[in-house]
């Protein structure tokens, strides 16, 4: 039976939260937060799947630390955590039509438009310099 309780205790999660709330990305925990950041504005959107997995530890969050560095930026930065806030990634994922269900992931909007995706599979095993650099080319694509 599927229960949509949270996977993670809260305490468990805080501190991978704030790894990405330091940096000013804003966190979603509704659905609706969700739907308005990503279709009620114009603008670009970087959307960010967390997770307590160690490829988002070691990997994404740092690889967004380092993109944030960058001069050209989405408008907005927003973030979702899997396995904890359940309504918010559910609504999220189904802004990113294609893709299977994958954390740690980060996808670019632009209005409402999904333009760059890079799923799990695209960050593990990779370092934090190269999906960074990932993430200013796309910025660079759609955010200027």
């Amino acid at each position: 039976m599927f229960s949509n309780a949270p996977k993670y205790s809260e305490e468990m999660v805080k501190p991978m939260r704030e790894e990405l709330t330091s940096l000013g990305v804003q966190e979603l925990l509704s659905a609706q937060e969700v739907q308005q950041a990503i279709t009620a504005e114009e603008g670009t959107a970087l959307l960010i799947i967390n997770s307590v997995c160690g490829c988002a530890a070691g990997n994404a969050r740092p690889a967004v630390r380092l993109a944030l560095q960058n001069e050209v930026l989405p408008r907005r930065v927003v973030t979702v955590f899997a396995g904890v806030d359940m309504e918010a990634v559910t609504e999220a994922r189904k802004h990113i039509p294609g893709y299977p269900p994958s954390s740690p992931s980060m996808a670019l909007f632009k209005g409402k438009r999904l333009v760059f995706m890079l799923p799990r599979h695209r960050i593990e095993g990779r370092s934090p310099q190269e999906i960074a650099t990932d993430l200013k080319n796309a910025f660079a694509t759609h955010c200027s």
